[in-house]
């Protein structure tokens, strides 16, 4: 099952999640509609957090369920998506999400599926799709190379992470991705994102990382001086280009 702990690694990061986190490029949902998803598909967001992806899915005229856990995250989610009335949350886990047999389109589940139980989770999103259903994973990969900001921003993480490595390593690959779709994989796209980040926001942005040890720890102070010289090395009129690449994989879970 979901490790408890990652449920609530992200309690005391909620404010800074919701204003610094980066959002989801419109071209992921497009490539779904290429796919044959419609507007008309109801959605859940499994691990919904605090509603970045389910926004997304929203602004496409899509009906979203939130399914999250972590009573902040969700309630934040609620706040922020309070105005649409096709947008709600449930308590419920990814592997076990409180959602009928049958009842759901498409299946997404974002930044969080690293954290998920990857078999469990197999058999309870088959078990609420539809028959016409179908499963999006996507995530924001942060380049870790081609500029000078990326490259020193890594080199910073691996010194004054708390568990970065170990979250790091969790991020599954395309085969196997491919091999959790099993006979149903539909195929995966990439797209290009990114943020332009003043020195506020990049300190908010690394603070919202489950890995960025907090005040009181003994690495927060240096690591925040270390952000600093970086961000007066890299920015270019007051703003830094934080990369990613959006990585989506899609299909119907089918054991081979």
């Amino acid at each position: 099952m979901t490790d408890l702990r990652s449920t609530e690694r992200f309690s005391d990061r909620v404010e800074d999640y919701v204003r610094y986190r980066p959002d989801y490029p419109r071209a992921l949902v497009d490539w779904l509609h290429g796919l044959g998803v419609h507007a008309d598909w109801s959605v859940a967001d499994i691990g919904a957090g605090t509603g970045i992806s389910s926004k997304l899915f929203l602004d496409a005229g899509h009906r979203v369920t939130g399914v999250e856990p972590n009573a902040a995250m969700r309630e934040a989610a609620e706040r922020w998506l309070a105005a649409d009335s096709r947008f709600h949350a449930v308590n419920g886990s990814a592997e076990a999400t409180g959602l009928p047999d049958g009842s759901i389109d498409l299946v997404i589940a974002g930044q969080a599926f690293h954290w998920f139980d990857t078999e469990k989770v197999r058999a309870e999103f088959t078990r609420v799709l539809s028959p016409r259903g179908l499963v999006a994973v996507f995530w924001n990969s942060r380049r870790l190379v081609g500029t000078p900001f990326l490259e020193g921003y890594e080199r910073l993480l691996h010194e004054y992470g708390v568990d970065y490595v170990g979250v790091a390593e969790r991020y599954t690959d395309d085969d196997s991705m491919a091999r959790w779709f099993g006979r149903g994989y539909r195929g995966m796209a990439s797209f290009p994102h990114g943020q332009k980040l003043d020195e506020e926001a990049l300190r908010g942005r690394l603070m919202s990382s489950s890995y960025a040890p907090k005040p009181g720890h003994p690495n927060h102070e240096p690591m925040l001086r270390a952000l600093h010289e970086l961000f007066e090395a890299t920015q270019d009129g007051g703003t830094i280009d934080f990369d990613y690449d959006t990585r989506v994989f899609a299909g119907r879970p089918e054991h081979a």
